[in-house]
């Protein structure tokens, strides 16, 4: 699948290890930054959404996404492991869900740029619409940077797969290729986030590490097994 991920904001908590340990399936290790595990929420919007060397499908391949997410390392191999993706267009929902063994919500969604700001808001529908909302603006405050290797912006940003695991807990990894993230320093007011507590987080009472980035070309692999 090729994409194009725009005004991309990497809102970012320190959660202890041990809570992580029992959401994230046994076969997955934890990776953790300086003994500290995190947990991310990432608001963005796509477009150019397609299977890679085909056209864009006008009013499928372009709507918003915001994921939940944290860490996990296998052979060696850093990568992201999702507790939940909501996205605003059902079919892309239903075939992520398939394709991808992903945990895809459909959501109602909005994201809407006002100059250097973003206004973002999500309700997921259905039985969870209640308990799995983003409310908020964000912007970014610097210039462009490439995070230093070894830095802790560089750990929570630059993975180049996704692990997920099959019916039978057996992990799956997915590779990612794009350039390096043009991150910039971000401020963000956040008016309602209750998208981790469904799946079990609670995200600690302290400002989030944020971090922005205007754009980013995508390309991802079909999961295989790790």
């Amino acid at each position: 699948m090729a994409q194009r991920w725009h005004d991309l904001l990497f809102a970012h908590w320190p959660v202890p290890e041990a809570e992580l340990r029992r959401l994230v399936p046994a076969s997955l290790p934890i990776d953790t930054f300086e003994g500290q595990a995190w947990v991310g929420v990432v608001p963005f919007r796509m477009t150019g959404v397609r299977a890679h060397w085909t056209p864009a499908v006008p009013g499928l391949s372009a709507f918003p996404e915001i994921n939940v997410r944290t860490y996990v390392i296998l052979d060696g191999k850093p990568g992201v492991y999702f507790f939940s993706l909501d996205a605003a267009r059902w079919l892309a929902v239903m075939a992520a869900r398939l394709s991808y063994y992903l945990p895809y919500f459909h959501a109602r969604m909005r994201c809407s740029p006002a100059g250097h700001t973003i206004d973002y808001e999500t309700h997921r529908l259905g039985p969870l619409a209640t308990s799995a909302e983003f409310v908020g603006r964000y912007w970014p405050t610097g210039d462009v940077f490439r995070a230093e290797r070894g830095s802790l912006a560089n750990w929570l940003t630059e993975r180049y797969c996704l692990y997920t695991v099959d019916g039978k807990g057996r992990p799956i990894r997915g590779d990612i290729l794009h350039a390096p993230w043009p991150l910039q320093p971000a401020e963000a007011e956040i008016e309602r986030n209750t998208m981790a507590g469904p799946s079990g987080i609670i995200l600690p009472n302290v400002p989030p590490l944020l971090h922005f980035a205007r754009r980013l070309d995508v390309v991802i692999w079909r999961p295989r097994s790790a």
